[in-house]
């Protein structure tokens, strides 16, 4: 069984309404980007495109790593507004778009203008953020430490 104290440390968050419209923005986008992957939705490809295409930059195997990523993304963008499991859901972002940065963007420099790092690299530094301070006041982790300390 889990230790108390390392499952306080996962939902455990700092108060304040600051992580809100941040985690709801950030949660948005990365829906709708997994969306693209997993569903063909928005303008996407769907699975077994978006499948192919890793594969072929040589992400291996392609549709497991279609399916990763786009869970990663779908289910994690979820979490993140509904603030539940802040922390771990948004290191597994982090981790995502450090992927997508190195794998897909970097070549083409900073600018999104030529496919570049820079919009990456902005849900980057907001996951990093949401893993560093927590989802905030108004979130299913602060309902779950409650419950939490109440026992």
């Amino acid at each position: 069984m889990l230790n108390s104290s390392f499952i306080a440390s996962i939902i455990t968050t700092k108060h304040g309404l600051d992580d809100l419209p941040i985690r709801i923005g950030a949660g948005v986008i990365f829906m709708a980007h997994g969306a693209q992957k997993l569903f063909g939705w928005f303008g996407g490809y769907g699975l077994e495109a978006t499948g192919q295409w890793m594969a072929s930059i040589g992400l291996q195997p392609g549709f497991a790593m279609a399916l990763l990523a786009g869970l990663a993304e779908f289910i994690g963008g979820l979490f993140l507004i509904l603030g539940l499991l802040t922390r771990p859901t948004s290191f597994v972002l982090a981790m995502t778009m450090v992927v997508a940065i190195f794998s897909v963007h970097f070549e083409h420099g900073f600018f999104m203008s030529n496919n570049g790092y820079e919009f990456a690299l902005a849900l980057l530094v907001v996951s990093i953020s949401l893993l560093l301070r927590g989802a905030g006041h108004v979130s299913l982790d602060q309902q779950l430490t409650h419950l939490s300390r109440s026992k």
